[in-house]
């Protein structure tokens, strides 16, 4: 069985990371989606919520499943038998930062690859934090984010 991890943050998950693992789930057999604690970026969600928040988005894909992980990368996918990580790329900035990672996950586990998909022009621009400060400020970001994730960010910021 091809298995792959697409890792992430996901504070919250958006349209382009919803794009990336369903182009992912077309590619492997099983996608394991792994939501990183991520304690150091403070994230507005908490792990707990971000995990269920995924879950709802891909509730529709068989063959993707949700976990949480704290730790190194590799070390999840060891324990999940994953021999890929799936990456999103957006802009050049992001290349460069997922480079670096690539080639130190290469150091710690040489058997696990890593592939990149390529964002379409239409989510070049998306990323969580940008989904969050026009949130907060009472934008609509119902367009950029799955419906479940739109009505969480309305409750955190008392927009209801």
């Amino acid at each position: 069985m091809k298995r792959a991890l697409v890792p992430g943050t996901f504070d919250p998950i958006t349209a382009g990371h919803l794009d990336v693992i369903t182009r992912a789930a077309m590619i492997f057999d099983e996608v394991v989606v792994s939501v990183a604690a991520s304690k150091k970026k403070g994230p507005l969600f908490s792990l707990e919520e971000r995990v269920e928040l995924v879950r709802e988005a891909v509730s529709d894909l068989e063959n993707v499943r949700v976990i949480s992980f704290d730790g190194l990368l590799v070390d999840c996918a060891r324990i999940h038998d994953a021999h890929a990580v799936v990456k999103g790329l957006r802009v050049v900035t992001d290349f460069e930062y997922e480079f670096q990672m690539t080639a130190m996950n290469y150091e710690l586990g040489p058997n696990l690859e890593t592939f990149f998909i390529m964002s379409p022009p239409k989510y070049m621009y998306l990323s969580s934090s940008v989904v969050r400060e026009i949130s907060s400020m009472g934008g609509d970001v119902s367009k950029f984010v799955p419906p479940c994730v739109d009505v969480a960010l309305k409750k955190r910021f008392g927009l209801e």
